[in-house]
């Protein structure tokens, strides 16, 4: 019989406390832990350096599967490392039990087991030293409260950020020496947004990335714990050189599929992108759009801007009307514009259907008009991220003013309307395959913020408008028409 590894004991012990591990615990903690297969593939992608001994640093260690699956792919001279000095650092006393267990096994490793918040044991001055020569971690995912006390202890050591996940690797960032190995499992979101680019400002500055894997399927890398957020696995060395990115991607854990490209760091964060948004190219051709001549106008350039929804309903509570009554305007959310086109009221709408229009309500209004709609959050498994409608005044006539919901994002020129090709024409543009596609490498997350649509860069205003006439004329459009035209424009 063979004899189970440490790493092999852990994960059973994994699977064990993740079924019995109730979900609002597991969300209190933002704990997913990881699988054997992960962590052997992390384990992996660290590369041979000259040492002998390395001091390796495993924050959210739970039950030590990263170390363990570290430990034996290079606990042994032969392989790399002659000794191992471990800090393992866990907040769940009930885990902490496993985890000196399965650390205590390796004779050559000398650990060091930490029970406690990592953000309030690490993020003090007196004790962010740089000494550690390699991390790996899969840090908690939890939202930080902007006046919570991890908030004032990352600030006090010039960490900025809105989730658990980026604080545990900044703080990893902080505490390695120059050279030092950092390979982590973290969600996508951090790639693009305003919230997390002091955070992707912060590596930049101090990392380079050497290696980005990408998991094609959403649900498949914590599959046990019916995780759905979109998780790459990054590897980072302080202070450096950036050269070529490695790129790999697989469907799942099981890394049968994996496929592995090098692009330029250009191709990853852009030159001059002062959003520094970092982009998973996972295909070796250029989209169509990459490649294009045509499509290189911004929306400044075009005379067009885009802004989220200015209604945010439950601070307005008061002023909103389930159906339309005297006084009041249309309230438009996403469910009142289908790609097919707007829909209003909605009778059975759980939502309100308006808005009154008054003193204190008419800065949140735009006046009736044409625009385009984009919604800000798309489904978990959605085919296209980017979904775009046109707001047709037809459909609200009789009324001079609209209310657009926190969850859409609109096109408009100065809060006016567009003229009805150019939004018809937008859309379209929108709704195309190139689109989503060149949208996917920098937006790991479902939603859609209008920095985002700033970036894209659009066609000319007189072929949005020629694809706007186009989209007029027809009397339904499917995908391979959309891209068709697209491609006309593109070409």
């Amino acid at each position: 019989m063979k004899t189970l590894s440490q790493l092999d004991k852990a994960d059973n012990i994994r699977r064990t406390v993740t079924s019995r591990t109730d979900r609002s615990r597991k969300s209190e903690l933002g704990q997913f832990m990881t699988p054997s297969g992960i962590a052997r593939f992390m384990a992996d992608m660290f590369q041979p350096v000259s040492q002998s001994s390395c001091r390796l640093l495993d924050p959210g260690a739970g039950i030590g599967a990263l170390s363990c699956a570290f430990v034996e792919r290079w606990g042994c001279r032969s392989a790399g490392f002659e000794s191992i000095e471990l800090s393992a650092y866990e907040i769940d006393e009930t885990l902490t039990v496993h985890l000196a267990e399965h650390l205590s096994a390796y004779s050559n490793v000398q650990s060091r087991v930490i029970t406690g918040d990592y953000i309030e044991l690490a993020s003090t001055p007196d004790t962010v030293k740089r000494h550690f020569t390699h991390a790996i971690l899969n840090p908690p995912y939890k939202k930080i409260n902007s006046n919570s006390l991890h908030r004032k202890l990352l600030r006090s050591v010039g960490i900025e950020t809105v989730n658990m996940y980026a604080a545990f690797v900044a703080l990893a960032i902080s505490q390695m020496a120059d050279g030092g190995q950092i390979v982590a499992i973290i969600p996508r979101s951090f790639c693009n947004g305003p919230y997390y680019k002091p955070f992707r400002e912060y590596l930049l500055k101090h990392c380079a990335i050497h290696h980005i894997h990408l998991f094609n399927s959403r649900n498949k890398a914590f599959r046990d714990d019916a995780v759905l957020q979109e998780n790459i696995i990054i590897r980072l060395e302080r202070g450096g050189v950036q050269a070529e990115v490695l790129v790999t991607t697989s469907t799942d854990a099981a890394f049968t599929d994996l496929t592995s490209h090098e692009w330029p760091f250009d191709k990853i964060v852009y030159p001059n992108d002062q959003e520094c948004f970092i982009h998973v190219p996972t295909s070796d051709e250029q989209s169509i759009l990459e490649q294009s001549k045509e499509v290189v106008h911004t929306l400044s350039s075009l005379g067009i801007q885009v802004s989220t929804g200015p209604v945010v309903d439950f601070r307005v509570k008061d002023h909103l009307r389930k159906m339309p009554v005297k006084g009041a305007v249309p309230l438009i959310y996403p469910a009142h514009l289908p790609i097919a086109g707007a829909s209003w009221p909605l009778a059975k709408f759980k939502k309100n259907n308006a808005i009154m229009h008054n003193e204190a309500t008419a800065k949140w209004l735009y006046p009736n008009g044409y625009y385009c709609a984009v919604r800000r959050f798309s489904a978990k498994e959605e085919r296209r991220r980017v979904m775009a409608t046109v707001v047709d005044p037809t459909v609200f006539s009789g009324y001079t003013q609209l209310g657009f919901e926190n969850h859409l994002n609109i096109f408009h020129s100065s809060r006016q309307g567009l003229p009805e090709l150019l939004a018809r024409g937008l859309a379209v543009f929108l709704n195309s395959t190139a689109v989503d596609a060149s949208f996917r490498r920098f937006n790991g997350h479902t939603q859609i913020n209008a920095t985002d649509l700033r970036l894209i860069k659009y066609p000319s205003r007189e072929a949005l408008t020629g694809l706007g006439k186009w989209a007029r004329r027809q009397n339904s459009i499917s995908q391979d028409m959309i891209d068709e035209q697209i491609g006309r424009i593109a070409a």
